[in-house]
């Protein structure tokens, strides 16, 4: 699904010679280089404040306690996504009320962008303004990814509501060679706030003004994604090409949904997810396994039928569970050899002759 070593190869004279560069200084943790990345991720994503972070789990849960989500106060997530989300606001002591997703993008109201395009970002600020709601952006499967607005303004994912988080998990488009996140958000006084909470409530050194998380960013993963970030573009466009080459091979399958394109929003092509309509998403899965090709559920088993929240039980999530046994990701890495991806399109056909 994802050839992180051939894309290493690639930059790996850069990579190595920042790692070493990193080492020798021995300003491991929160050193200048993650200064340097966040400025740079700041000016990538035309946002005011970047703080960056452990992981893109930590990221939710900081933006949960510098918005002062209290234990009883509700964060509508989608179950048709990974734990995260609904994870990081139990943590706090918040409820997570479970929503269903749009069937042919797999978006919905609660902001996690999935699979690399956005959701419906107009529609879901105008519905935050009316009922005075607080928008949190789960961005780590969209970065690069943006959003056209009805007047034609564009935003990157993750900069259009009170706070973006993103993941740096290795296989992100975007990803690290070990754990990492980040926050975002355009507002001082929130940015002032997270960067306390990450760093143990600190103001100052040994100054703890509330209570926060430990939760920082190697410097030697910063180094990597500095130089990551340089191709982050070039990646996303890799991406589209593959998914394009799947979408014409697949488009007059009948027993295939190829994945839906919302006008408002480019594609990052996180996952290249298809639903397969007549039954059999199993039996393809097997097949393909069979011929020595690798695929993935993203997600077997959704948020609201995991034992771990039979507490918080929901009304059933119709589309969520019939997503659930119809959709099936096809490796769709930057690295992906022609061959390789022609071999995937083959079998995929002969199989729904």
């Amino acid at each position: 699904m994802v050839d992180l070593l051939s894309q290493y190869e690639k930059m790996k004279d850069e990579i190595n010679q920042k790692i070493i560069n990193s080492l020798q200084k021995a300003k491991f943790i929160n050193g200048p280089i993650v200064e340097e990345f966040s400025q740079n991720l700041s000016k990538y994503l035309n946002v005011k404040h970047v703080i960056p972070c452990a992981n893109g789990t930590d990221a939710l849960q900081i933006a949960y306690m510098a918005l002062e989500l209290k234990s009883g106060d509700e964060i509508i997530c989608p179950s048709w996504s990974y734990i995260s989300t609904a994870e990081a606001a139990t943590l706090i002591g918040a409820k997570p009320v479970f929503c269903d997703v749009d069937p042919n993008t797999f978006n919905v109201i609660a902001v996690v962008h999935l699979y690399g395009q956005s959701c419906d970002m107009e529609a879901i600020l105008k519905l935050a303004k009316k009922h005075n709601l607080k928008v949190i952006e789960d961005n780590a499967q969209a970065l690069g990814c943006e959003y056209i607005f009805s007047n034609g303004d564009k935003k990157y994912t993750g900069t259009m509501g009170d706070i973006g988080t993103t993941s740096f998990y290795p296989t992100k488009n975007l990803g690290a060679y070990g754990d990492g996140g980040a926050i975002f958000t355009n507002s001082d006084k929130l940015a002032k706030r997270i960067k306390m909470i990450a760093n143990h409530g600190e103001s100052k050194k040994y100054h703890h003004d509330i209570i926060g998380v430990n939760s920082r960013l190697d410097s030697i993963q910063a180094e990597i994604l500095n130089i990551k970030l340089q191709y982050l573009d070039q990646f996303n466009r890799s991406r589209n090409l593959i998914a394009n080459n799947y979408n014409r091979a697949f488009e007059n399958i009948t027993q295939l949904q190829i994945p839906s394109h919302f006008y408002n929003s480019s594609h990052v092509f996180h996952q290249y997810t298809l639903k397969v309509l007549n039954g059999k998403r199993d039996d393809l899965m097997k097949y393909l396994e069979e011929n020595g090709i690798e695929t993935r559920i993203y997600y077997p088993i959704p948020i609201h039928k995991q034992k771990a929240f039979s507490e918080y039980s929901t009304n059933s999530l119709f589309i969520t569970d019939e997503l659930a046994i119809s959709c099936i990701s096809l490796p769709i890495c930057t690295e992906i050899e022609k061959t390789s991806q022609d071999l995937i399109i083959e079998k995929v056909k002969y199989f729904f002759k």
